[in-house]
């Protein structure tokens, strides 16, 4: 209450009533990043004064001199406080002249919003019933990629590499995109990942692949990538003998320029093969993990195989089971299994493929600067879970490689997809051997990365064990207790 006097003397009272939300600002959110202002040492000073209070100096901010950009991973990325801590103790070091915690600020482009356009001018846009539905009754979308272009994410400054037998880099749909530091010859020892050319059209594979990812939008040629805005590149290695040099060299082709390797293959699906990386892949699937994206870890993608006809077994196959790969399984338009499904505990997640011969495929880029609608089998399913996953880097670069795969379980939904084996896990998630946690979610991936709070690293335990090693007979029964 606010009393007013007029001339000399006491008029009413006037009371003045201020609603809260026009006097307070919002409570300012604070990121984990730093802008400190260090006058002499130069970069090196700013290394080492990081390196003291627990920073990484992501150096210079722009052309500001002697100010610098420092980033603290151990604290929270989104918070109401200011952070406190040994780190903040930097403001009080003499050759820190200034330091300030960064909060986020809201800026609102000025111009007039229009509504997201569904038009693409690329011919095959509406024979992409995975991404879109114009007939609601006739197709499902849940995979909800729109919803993720919807809010600016088309995986623009990530890099996506495809693990296979070339890529057709000329080509018009994928030749604005392709990125010559994410491809490598493995089999010719080049730099040109152009595929090998014959009759039979062989190794239209990689090219395949490659479009589902990043086919440029709008161009007015065959189809529309998830990441269409991704740089996309090709290692070509299956064109010729396959040794474990030839998988370690290709899983380890500059790792902090790659963020997602993808790779459509494995061992043979032929049901009685049990096989996996050698000694040198093995240490550049780990290498990658700790080290790729400058110490993000890489994110590698396999699909989980296309043996179910003869019986197969992804846990059979050492590349999919293995906890550094991202496995990724395939369900028809419908929510049916496909016929050459595998079932394993490794499966993580699913994407859209094909079934039997009168489903609908996928629609993408094909050999000779052509286009096709019969790219089938759970090697659609890796790319396509490769170019989800770029556009959730692109909402965080920052996460690692297990935040990644924490955010895909968290995510996945089984939807309509139909297995007789669902059950809630121990931690409250429906789970199966077909279909993982359920058919990606790339709207939801997207905004769960916007704010994720990294999760712990990496944690090994180890136990051995006192017993003699025993011979398994054909046709034994094998029964194994571990205790925990």
């Amino acid at each position: 209450m606010v009393v007013v006097v007029v001339g000399g003397v006491a008029a009413a009272p006037l009371v003045l009533l201020i609603s809260l939300c026009d006097c307070l600002s919002p409570r300012p959110l604070y990121t984990n990043h730093w802008a400190v202002r260090i006058p002499s040492g130069g970069g090196g000073e700013a290394d080492r004064l990081a390196a003291k209070y627990g920073f990484v100096n992501l150096g210079q901010i722009g052309s500001l001199k002697d100010h610098y950009h420092f980033h603290h991973s151990k604290t929270f990325k989104r918070s109401t406080v200011y952070s406190r801590g040994i780190h903040a103790f930097i403001h009080l070091d003499s050759k820190v002249e200034w330091v300030e915690q960064q909060v986020i600020k809201r800026r609102v482009k000025r111009h007039a919003k229009k509504n997201f356009s569904l038009h693409f001018t690329d011919p095959e846009w509406s024979s992409m019933w995975y991404i879109h539905c114009e007939e609601k009754n006739k197709c499902r979308s849940e995979m909800n990629v729109l919803g993720a272009w919807q809010k600016g994410y088309t995986g623009r400054n990530v890099v996506v590499t495809i693990l296979d037998d070339g890529i057709e880099r000329m080509h018009p749909d994928l030749m604005q995109n392709y990125d010559p530091l994410a491809s490598y010859d493995v089999n010719g020892n080049d730099d040109d990942p152009t595929p090998r050319y014959d009759v039979s059209n062989e190794n239209k594979h990689g090219t395949r692949c490659a479009g589902e990812v990043a086919a440029i939008a709008n161009n007015s040629h065959c189809a529309v990538g998830i990441a269409y805005n991704a740089n996309i590149g090709g290692i070509r290695m299956l064109d010729g003998y396959v040794t474990d040099i030839t998988e370690a060299q290709s899983l380890s082709i500059r790792p902090n320029h790659i963020d997602i390797y993808s790779a459509s293959w494995g061992p043979d699906d032929d049901g009685k093969t049990v096989d996996g990386p050698g000694a040198l892949t093995r240490q550049a699937l780990e290498r990658g993990i700790r080290t790729g994206r400058n110490g993000l870890g890489s994110i590698f993608i396999w699909a989980s195989g296309n043996g179910g006809r003869r019986g197969d077994h992804c846990s059979c196959d050492g590349y999919t089971n293995s906890i550094y790969t991202i496995s990724i399984s395939s369900a028809t338009e419908k929510g049916n299994k496909p016929w050459y499904l595998e079932e394993c505990a490794s499966t993580l997640a699913t994407t859209y493929s094909s079934g039997e011969y009168y489903d609908r495929k996928i629609v993408t880029t094909d050999l000779r600067q052509g286009c096709t609608d019969g790219h089938t089998g759970t090697s659609v399913s890796a790319p396509m879970m490769a170019g989800c996953i770029a556009l959730v880097l692109e909402a965080n670069p920052l996460l690692t490689w297990r935040d990644v795969q924490h955010i895909l379980v968290k995510t996945a939904r089984p939807v309509h997809l139909k297995a007789p084996d669902w059950k809630v896990n121990a931690a409250g998630h429906k789970v199966s051997h077909l279909y993982g946690f359920g058919l990606v979610d790339a709207e939801a991936m997207v905004i769960e990365a916007e704010n994720w709070r990294t999760v712990p690293t990496h944690h090994v335990c180890r136990k051995t064990s006192n017993r003699q090693v025993r011979f398994i007979r054909p046709n034994q029964l094998l029964r194994v207790v571990i205790s925990t």
